[in-house]
């Protein structure tokens, strides 16, 4: 059966033994035109951010824009009007000078009108209480750039993790076409749907930390720096970017955790004993990952932590319930 030719096995088992066997120099060759293909892709697309880095730029600073601030004590938040339209919003202190037209509330309306003195035109200021805002308002902050290169750094970081969120595919697809050959066809099956779970939790975590987390990490910045007593209206926009970038990233590739752990549990690296004892050391990782990627507070922190331990548990069971399976299956096919 060792002597028998390649040509002459069953299609199965040659499908299972993986691709055709290459010489060294053979994979060399593919690998570089691996290495090619992704960076035309990538490059490709950092020009495209690059080109269109207005308007990545204002879809990062989206959730700046939806970060609810809370007043500190001795602050207020002061909405300018011009009949409908809003003119700017604005945090004073109870010593600044709009402050006698702000009176006690915590969120005021100033509206401004034009006002007839007999035959002057004047314009009037009148002072509203914000319903809507009450306690909770929503405080814009300035991204400025301090530095001549400021903005073609700016525009540097923009392409750079914006083209490699949009090559990702691509490259995963070269990358594919160079180990899939290798692997045997029930590796890949377990593969390709790991690609496929993969790319929804990456999705699934770029969204929960865009819409929920990335709002509530901005709005602790803001409130940690006034209790500090610094000013917290105007951030360096290298130092935004490059955080919101970092933290929408790395949520998403920690979200990937359950693919990996459970491809590897299905390939047979990993087992459930393996996963129930390394629990202690992830949940050190996943805190590290929160200190380091989020804000130095706590909430965040454990906001990030919190989800990326609770995945990592459904993986656990999910490989406990796999292995349960598979003894059964075992078990009744022994009794047959």
């Amino acid at each position: 059966m060792a002597d028998e030719p390649v040509a002459e096995r069953p299609v199965e088992q040659q499908e299972d033994e993986g691709g055709p066997i290459k010489s060294f120099l053979e994979h060399l060759e593919d690998l570089r035109w691996v290495l090619i293909k992704s960076g035309a892709a990538a490059g490709v697309a950092m020009l495209f951010c690059l080109l269109a880095g207005n308007y990545v730029v204002q879809i990062l600073e989206w959730p700046l824009s939806r970060a609810p601030v809370r007043h500190s004590r001795g602050t207020q938040g002061v909405t300018v009007f011009f009949g409908t339209n809003q003119l700017g919003a604005f945090r004073i202190t109870t010593n600044d000078p709009l402050a006698a037209l702000a009176g006690t509330n915590s969120s005021v309306r100033l509206r401004l009108a034009p006002m007839a003195v007999g035959t002057n035109l004047l314009l009037g200021v009148a002072a509203e209480n914000d319903p809507e805002a009450s306690q909770l308002a929503r405080l814009p902050i300035q991204i400025i750039n301090l530095s001549p290169a400021g903005s073609f750094v700016v525009a540097t970081k923009v392409a750079f993790y914006g083209g490699l969120v949009l090559a990702a595919p691509f490259i995963f697809f070269f990358v594919a076409q160079f180990v899939f050959p290798a692997l045997r066809l029930r590796e890949k099956k377990y593969v390709y749907r790991g690609l496929v779970f993969g790319a929804g939790l990456f999705l699934t975590g770029v969204c929960f930390c865009y819409f929920v987390l990335m709002p509530v990490a901005l709005a602790a910045s803001v409130q940690y720096a006034e209790w500090l007593g610094f000013a917290a209206n105007q951030w360096r926009a290298e130092d935004y970017i490059g955080f919101v970038c970092k933290f929408l990233l790395g949520m998403g590739l920690g979200f990937e955790l359950p693919v990996v752990v459970l491809t590897l549990v299905k390939i047979g690296v990993l087992n459930y004993r393996m996963l129930a004892t390394a629990r202690r050391y992830v949940i050190v990782i996943n805190v590290t990952l929160g200190a380091i990627l989020t804000t130095p507070e706590v909430i965040t922190q454990v906001l990030m932590a919190v989800p990326l331990q609770l995945l990592y548990e459904i993986s656990v069971w999910i490989a406990w319930y796999w292995e349960r399976q598979d003894k059964k299956r075992i078990a009744a096919q022994s009794r047959e």
